[in-house]
């Protein structure tokens, strides 16, 4: 780059080189434009059509503004210049070719301008200082040329990186209202390069936990910002590869994955995702997060069933843990964690006590006194059910 505080290379160069090849720009141009698709493989195509008077178009303005600035303390691109380079970078991005390329075309349109130079003018008679600055001229005046195509280039990638998110976001508020009727999911999926699965899931994660959530779900996944929620749309016709993906991605980010269902029924689960979340299904806000698996609501609807009915789950629970009542808080809330660790694993002694990391003895001890507290009623079938309803809705 060239620096405005300093000299550039060009004031030192003779006015006699402008004068000198003026003339002949047309024939450089051709020789320029005839040696790109040797040169750069990727660019071997007829210099014909838009494409061919884009490159001499280029190449003449960059041979021209070069010969301007001879002896000056000019800025290696006007305005107009700098606008026609970072077109040309963007140009490259819509035709899905490397920056790299368009660096090499410039680089070898410089060694033929220098060649050019060496041939119309007599270098031997210039002074040692006015060749090098030639060389040094040509360098600089390339780089300003790369940079202004770099800057287009990056701004096209960016640009279209921003619509493309627009609309991977268009694409999952349509799929969410189950917009099926007139085929525009199926367009817009195409237009986004999303393919349309038969089933998804809906995830919901918070944000404070979405840092490289995109990254890490990769193209699959459709995301966009709602509330104070990100939500995910990710497909799910293989169930278990899909899951694996998904639990890597959403790992540690307290993500609430709605049951799988037709993509037109989205927001099915979606609701049943906010629903869980609402009534604190999964960990709680204070519990460790950093390698959490995402929460599953279809292997908590017994949970979501009873709280639809919290009144009602109250008043259950009232009555069914009343043996309960009148304990000391901590004995209380061991026999309870016993109780719903009994009714889940049916009286098994061993998958209790590992659950509850204490001993079998222990287990049975704990057993002992809720069977003397609870008597019969733990051996009525419906009490149990209702006493494990009311305790995987939190009610204690």
């Amino acid at each position: 780059m060239v620096h405005a505080t300093s000299d550039p290379p060009w004031l030192s160069l003779p006015a006699d080189v402008t004068t000198v090849l003026r003339p002949v720009v047309g024939d450089i141009v051709e020789a320029i434009v005839e040696g790109i698709p040797r040169d750069v493989p990727v660019y071997a195509m007829p210099m014909e059509g838009r494409f061919g008077q884009g490159v001499r178009r280029g190449v003449s303005i960059a041979l021209n503004r070069f010969l301007d600035l001879p002896g000056t303390r000019l800025p290696a691109l006007s305005e107009d210049g700098k606008w026609v380079y970072e077109s040309l970078g963007r140009g490259e991005v819509r035709s899905g070719r490397s920056l790299e390329s368009l660096l090499a075309a410039y680089r070898y349109g410089a060694r033929v301008t220098f060649r050019a130079i060496s041939r119309t003018i007599d270098v031997s008679q210039l002074p040692p200082d006015a060749l090098l600055a030639l060389g040094e001229s040509l360098f600089a005046y390339i780089d300003e040329l790369s940079a202004a195509s770099a800057q287009g280039y990056a701004q096209e990638q960016s640009e279209r990186a921003g619509e493309q998110l627009r609309l991977r976001g268009e694409l999952l508020e349509m799929i969410l209202r189950g917009d099926s009727s007139d085929g525009g999911v199926a367009r817009l999926a195409a237009a986004v390069g999303w393919t349309l699965p038969e089933v998804v899931v809906v995830a919901l994660v918070p944000f404070p936990h979405v840092d490289g959530l995109r990254g890490a779900l990769g193209p699959d996944g459709l995301v966009a910002e709602r509330g104070t929620d990100v939500i995910v749309v990710f497909p799910f016709v293989n169930r278990k590869p899909r899951r694996r993906d998904l639990e890597r991605a959403l790992r540690g980010r307290r993500a609430i994955v709605g049951p799988p269902r037709p993509w037109q029924q989205a927001s099915e689960s979606l609701h049943l995702a906010t629903s869980a979340g609402a009534h604190g299904v999964g960990p709680g806000p204070d519990q460790p997060h950093v390698n959490a698996k995402p929460v599953w609501v279809e292997e908590h609807l017994a949970e979501l069933v009873v709280h639809a009915e919290p009144l009602a789950t109250d008043d259950l629970a009232r009555t069914r843990l009343a043996p309960l009542d009148g304990l000391r808080p901590a004995a209380r809330d061991r026999l309870t964690e016993t109780l719903f660790s009994w009714l889940r694993h049916q009286g098994q002694r061993a998958p209790i006590a590992e659950e509850l990391f204490v001993h079998q003895q222990t287990v049975g001890y704990r057993v002992a006194q809720l069977k003397e507290l609870f008597g019969d009623a733990l051996d009525d079938p419906e009490v149990r059910f209702e006493l494990e309803l009311v305790l995987r809705a939190g009610r204690r």
